[in-house]
Formats: C-alpha cells, structure tokens, sequence
C-alpha cells in the first residue's frame, strides 16, 4: 500500500494532536497546524522542499503568535495576593506609626500583626489596603 504525501502530512498532525491531548502543551497544536498546512501544500501538488517549507513557516509563525500571545496576558496573581486564597485580601487597615525599619504594628481582627509597605514607597500614615500575605506580615498600600 503506497501512501501519498499529503496523507503522511495528515497523519503526522493527527498524532501530534493526539500528543497534545496527552502532555497538555498547547504549542504542540501548532506544531499540528504546520504539519496541516504541509499536507495541504502536498495536496496542492507542491514538490516535498515546498511542502517542508510550508509546515515550518506555519508551525513557526504559529508557535511564535501563541508565545507572543501569551506573553502579553497578564498571569494569574500569586497566590499570596489572590482573594479567592486569602480573604485578608483587599481588607483595610489603620496605620499610626512606621518603625525605623520600614514595619507598623496594627491590630487586625483582634489580634496584633506587622505590616510592610512595597519597596520604593515612602512609608505614611492613615487607611492602608491589605495587598499580599508576606510569610506572617501585611504587605499593605495606601488607599
């Protein structure tokens, strides 16, 4: 049984889909689509050096729009400053006083903690915004 090119090209790209749905990287679906478009370039009659050309190029272009694409999302929020983890999340406190070394002891739901400010925040007084759970301390902003 002789197999023709453009069914070789298909074949390829069926068993790359099929490595996708086993490991979950979703470059491998266009890794797929270049080998899709090098089956349609052997269906269009194309020599095999055009073939090869064509699924690199779109393979390539396509792997690199997903990278580019992906680069840009913003990610997911650490977990230490995601609310659906920690529901101090977004909660205010009252700053009286900052130590010398850049903490302020507040009382927060009836207990006393540390709170921090982020680097490069000059330190004030007043209404501050839990923003992230440092270890055991309250990285916090002015609201």
């Amino acid at each position: 049984m002789q197999l023709d090119h453009s069914t070789l090209w298909w074949i390829a790209a069926g068993i790359t889909v099929a490595a996708e749905l086993l490991i979950g990287s979703f470059y491998l679906l266009m890794i797929a689509l270049g080998l899709a478009a090098g089956g349609l370039a052997a269906y269009m009659g194309l020599g095999f050096t055009g073939q090869v050309l064509i699924a690199a190029l779109v393979g390539a272009l396509a792997v690199l729009a997903c990278y580019f694409v992906r680069r840009a999302r913003p990610g997911d929020p650490s977990p230490r400053a995601d609310r659906s983890v920690n529901l101090d999340i977004g909660e205010t406190v009252i700053i009286d006083a900052w130590a010398s070394d850049g903490t302020a002891q507040v009382k927060y739901r009836g207990a006393n903690w540390t709170a921090i400010h982020r680097p490069g925040i000059t330190p004030a007084t007043g209404t501050h915004r839990v923003s992230e759970l440092v270890g055991n301390r309250l990285l916090v902003d002015p609201v």
